[in-house]
């Protein structure tokens, strides 16, 4: 490990004593007096006239070893993708898509009543959801055996 040792001093022409104006205060019953005292900058203070920064250099042998292999894995599956282009297709497109629905959402927030109408209905459905398929077991069971379902249609296992 390498150190480096650097003293900080600030240039001498902020180093002075200044004086804080009192704002114009309304005479109540509660509020005290407040004096103004000149304030203390720079060089006055022992703890920044005598800062110290120190630097330290961590090993990045591990991290790099870490890296590499992550680097690696990625080169392999890239390589076992059969079709590139689609997938640099299908990822632009995924990119532009939340870009536009971003900025869907933005106008759409913009308009005064919309939002709050949105979210009551936001609540509304997903309390229909939970009383539908997640207050009682039965329904819970057909909610399952619909996700399984999906998921068989999707990755096309007939297990």
């Amino acid at each position: 490990m390498a150190g480096m040792v650097a003293a900080a001093a600030p240039p001498a022409s902020l180093c002075r004593r200044i004086a804080v104006p009192r704002a114009p205060m309304r005479r109540h019953r509660l509020t005290p007096r407040v004096k103004t005292t000149p304030s203390l900058r720079c060089e006055d203070s022992p703890k920044i006239a005598q800062l110290q920064v120190q630097a330290m250099r961590s090993s990045e042998e591990s991290s790099s070893d870490e890296d590499d292999e992550i680097l690696s894995e990625l080169k392999e599956k890239w390589d076992a993708i059969e079709n590139n282009s689609s997938v640099l297709f299908y990822g632009g497109g995924a990119i532009i898509a939340v870009w536009l629905s971003s900025i869907v959402v933005k106008a759409v927030d913009s308009v005064p009543v919309l939002p709050n109408i949105l979210e009551l209905v936001g609540l509304g459905y997903s309390g229909w959801f939970v009383y539908r398929y997640l207050l009682f077991k039965e329904n819970r069971e057909e909610l399952a055996n619909g996700f399984d379902a999906l998921k068989k249609r999707i990755t096309g296992n007939e297990e």
